[in-house]
């Protein structure tokens, strides 16, 4: 190969270079605008379930308490207008929480919050029957007591799946 040939070769492959380096530079930025959207996708999803996580977990442990303490409160004949309110407004945003989380969380979690839903509600139908004196046979504040035992490892169960689901594991 004679210089020539050489040089006009090293030239052209300078010119080549010179001309496809914005090219590949304008591809190569698109591309990580597209992985840091992905990445920020990513990190907005999780912030979302760990936020439907945090509401759902504090308003269904909420409601359990309030449910507890009205099934005391009713069995002890001492159930006043302000416990209702105050447990028909944990219940009311028990069943926000959870048709907010419907949309954003997976379905193992709604599975476990099903499972605790059935509970819960259950309950809360059964300390409304008791307390307008309208329960059915054997049904008592002591009874209903002793059924509600069954949410305490189901709020267990939900809040460890949703721990796991956000990648923590004890």
């Amino acid at each position: 190969m004679s210089t020539v040939i050489a040089a006009m070769i090293t030239a052209v492959v300078g010119i080549l270079g010179t001309l496809f380096a914005p090219l590949l530079q304008q591809r190569m930025t698109a591309r990580q605008r597209s992985e840091d959207a992905l990445t920020e996708d990513r990190r907005r999803r999780f912030e979302e379930r760990r936020a439907a996580y945090t509401a759902m977990n504090r308003a269904s442990r909420q409601f359990h308490t309030l449910l507890k303490d009205a099934l005391h409160r009713i069995r002890d004949d001492v159930y006043a207008d302000e416990d209702r309110v105050r447990l028909e407004e944990a219940r009311r945003d028990y069943r926000d929480r959870y048709a907010e989380a419907q949309m954003v969380v997976p379905e193992r979690v709604l599975d476990a919050s099903r499972d605790l839903n059935t509970v819960l509600a259950g309950i809360d139908a059964m300390a409304k029957r008791i307390d307008r004196g309208l329960q059915y046979d054997g049904e008592t504040a002591a009874g209903a007591l002793l059924e509600l035992k069954e949410a305490e490892p189901r709020l267990s169960a939900m809040r460890r799946i949703m721990r796991e689901d956000l990648g923590i594991f004890d």
